[in-house]
């Protein structure tokens, strides 16, 4: 039987306000013709369809569509929700795909989910679990607030649950488990929305040792193995959606396997998708018109710090906005911020808190007045949406 492990494909997620449906639309072109081509034989979504619970109507429908084609040759689909997906929303139109072979997991159940390959004459069982909160659990893991306490409770909990539902597995069938969680060891991106208080919702990787041949992962957005008992992987996102994943490739995952046998896996990167770069321009706005001249990351989405000794002008914003429509972040980096050490926290406080802080050192400690503040947003045209909105929040 031919597995292709996928996840994390968040519809209707947006880059700063800018749309990236067109790419996810590509993605699914692109998942389509790798599941015909590569002649997969079933198809594992391990959750966050969507980018949040109530996710636009171009979302859904995308969703629907990618379903449909992806079940258009009898190919069975199974899908749970993730910690970004509103399970009910998810699951809520069971009735009408289950005949199409569409399995569509929201909450967790103690019932295994059983497909068979048309191919292969072959049958599955998967231990699948949808993203296991205490809320969706419907119950208390514990009363003590330590947070190590509530791992190992939550460890524990997400363990008895997969050896529940692998009580299905047998000697002649493949035998696989799929769930969207944090596992002890992986690597996190800033795009994932956390899912644990601290590291309480972490999940300790022998949680999931219930005698699976592959274990599918969602929630990571970076492809990587967990090691642990047997082969248990994230497939990744099928785009980066943070600046954090700049210079990341994408990719799908295809898994070869029989039943009591070793699984072959292969990691088949996508072409998909805008690239994320990250420019530092240390020779100023000369070097970045330089850039642009060459043509450099034209496809892609840029994220930009510029070293300049005084202050940009609206009309030099503008202009470099106008010379490449990709460019989503303009950073100034003076000389002052430099020798203060400001730089190591950028990627760790907003905009308007670091200019806070260069602003208190160059007064000594004075507080800038808060339209000067949003002033310096604008300057740098940090505002996109959701930007002014923290900033106010503050």
């Amino acid at each position: 039987m031919r597995i292709l492990h996928t996840g994390d494909w968040h519809l209707g997620k947006t880059l700063e306000g800018r749309s990236r449906l067109r790419e996810q639309e590509d993605f699914i072109d692109e998942l389509v013709k790798l599941a015909d081509d590569q002649q997969a034989d079933a198809i594992l979504m391990a959750g966050d369809v969507y980018d949040s619970v109530n996710p636009p109507a171009s979302a859904e429908q995308l969703f629907y569509e990618a379903a449909a084609r992806l079940t258009e040759r009898g190919r069975p689909l199974v899908v749970i929700a993730g910690n970004h997906d509103q399970p009910e929303r998810v699951a809520s139109v069971t009735p009408l795909v289950n005949r199409q072979g569409i399995t569509l997991v929201g909450m967790p159940t103690p019932e295994a989910v059983t497909i068979h390959a048309k191919r292969t004459g072959e049958t599955a069982n998967i231990a699948a679990l949808p993203y296991p909160s205490e809320a969706r659990l419907n119950e208390l893991l514990t009363t003590d607030g330590d947070e190590n306490v509530l791992r190992q409770a939550y460890s524990r909990r997400v363990g008895m649950l997969m050896q529940h539902l692998a009580a299905s597995f047998r000697p002649d069938t493949v035998n696989l488990a799929m769930s969207h969680i944090y596992v002890l060891g992986g690597v996190e991106s800033d795009s994932e929305r956390p899912i644990q208080v601290g590291g309480a919702y972490t999940v300790d990787p022998s949680a999931l040792s219930i005698g699976a041949q592959y274990t599918a992962l969602g929630h990571l957005h970076r492809a990587q193995a967990v090691k642990g008992d047997g082969i248990i992987r994230y497939s990744g996102s099928p785009l980066a959606y943070s600046f954090s994943e700049a210079g990341q490739s994408k990719s799908v995952t295809m898994v070869d396997l029989a039943p009591g046998g070793v699984p072959h896996v292969e990691e088949v990167l996508l072409t998909c998708g805008r690239p994320l770069v990250r420019w530092k321009a240390r020779g100023g706005l000369a070097e970045v018109h330089r850039w642009l001249e060459e043509g450099r990351d034209a496809q892609a989405f840029v994220d930009m710090e510029v070293w300049l000794e005084h202050a940009m002008s609206l009309k030099e914003i503008q202009q470099l906005r106008r010379s490449h429509d990709g460019i989503i972040h303009i950073r100034p980096v003076y000389p002052e911020m430099a020798a203060a050490g400001l730089l190591e926290q950028r990627s760790e406080l907003p905009v308007h808190e670091l200019f806070r802080k260069f602003y208190q050192r160059q007064t000594g400690g004075a507080e800038p007045e808060e339209k000067l503040v949003q002033l310096f947003l604008e300057l740098v045209d940090e505002d996109e949406p959701g930007v002014r909105e923290e900033a106010e929040a503050k």
